[in-house]
């Protein structure tokens, strides 16, 4: 993922914005779009262009969000937008024309491509078939989703029907979540000197082992998270973040954690959430949001407490 790597080449922030994605200037967006119309073209499709997204003719809408985050974030710079615009579109094609992996693969097959996902409830539609998916913290929603080889397939509640009862195809979807590999580890040291863990990769399902943090952190670090859990943040899809929770070196990677979602969910494919969490006996309790003059931090009566007593143990000493 490169996360810390030498930045993408941009045009400059003080260029005129494109209307839709402000991480774009306007040349920039206008170069969006026409390489992309230009590239269903070549396979045989008409679109018609608008600021976010793209109609065909059967009046199919393609998002344009996570191809313009996904060219922003290159960091080999526009030169490299044609063949990522290219590479897009053929995998949005063959999705389209491909018949559906349901109709295809068997059972065992299906259940062993299960995992959850974590996402923006802005990204579901307002549809009851996907009234069995939890909410994990106000504005998340945990789905259940197929990994396919070139995309990914959210399912509805009628699919799942077909495929099993629905608590163990969770905890199917779940040990396979606990069994995806680690691509990149890092600890991060903020220029304030709060620290934080930070898990990336290429897996659209990074962010979401959030699920099985227990797990995840033992595996990384070797050790159990005690029991005042941990601070944790996805802003997209493809990472995620966490500070154990051991002493009042929290406070600073609170901020850290605080500034890093913020900023990483703005211009990523697969924005998930732009705050950070506390995870604790396996729950998530929102601890930042957004206020007219930036990030604010917002803890609650538990929260609180929890500072109270890891100060109070700094003070005297106490292990």
């Amino acid at each position: 993922m490169g996360l810390f790597r030498r930045g993408p080449k941009r045009d400059p922030r003080d260029t005129p914005r494109d209307p839709a994605f402000e991480f774009l200037s306007e040349a920039e967006g206008r170069m969006l779009r026409s390489l992309t119309r230009e590239a269903f073209a070549e396979r045989g499709l008409e679109v018609t262009v608008f600021a976010d997204h793209m109609t065909d003719s059967a009046q199919r809408n393609y998002n344009l969000y996570n191809l313009a985050a996904g060219c922003h974030n290159d960091e080999r710079g526009s030169r490299a937008w044609p063949a990522l615009i290219r590479d897009h579109v053929d995998k949005l094609v063959r999705a389209m024309d491909a018949p559906s992996a349901l109709d295809t693969l068997s059972h065992d097959e299906l259940r062993a491509r299960l995992f959850p996902r974590v996402t923006s409830d802005t990204n579901l539609p307002d549809d009851p078939a996907f009234v069995y998916a939890p909410a994990p913290a106000p504005g998340l929603r945990e789905v259940l989703a197929l990994d396919l080889p070139e995309s990914v397939q959210t399912l509805p509640g009628d699919a799942l029907s077909a495929l099993g009862d629905l608590a163990e195809l969770r905890l199917r979807a779940m040990n396979n979540l606990r069994a995806l590999p680690v691509e990149e580890h890092e600890v991060v040291t903020h220029e304030d000197g709060g620290t934080f863990h930070l898990l990336a990769g290429d897996s659209f399902f990074t962010a979401s082992r959030v699920l099985v943090l227990d797990d995840l952190v033992r595996r990384i670090t070797g050790k159990a998270l005690g029991p005042d859990g941990a601070l944790v943040a996805f802003p997209f899809r493809h990472v995620l973040a966490f500070h154990p929770i051991t002493g009042m070196d929290v406070v600073p990677a609170l901020n850290a954690l605080a500034g890093f979602a913020a900023a990483r969910h703005e211009e990523a494919p697969g924005p998930v959430s732009p705050y950070v969490y506390w995870w604790h006996r396996r729950r998530l309790t929102q601890l930042s949001e957004r206020v007219d003059d930036g990030i604010g931090i917002t803890v609650g009566a538990e929260f609180q407490a929890l500072l109270e007593r890891l100060l109070a143990d700094d003070t005297d000493g106490t292990p």
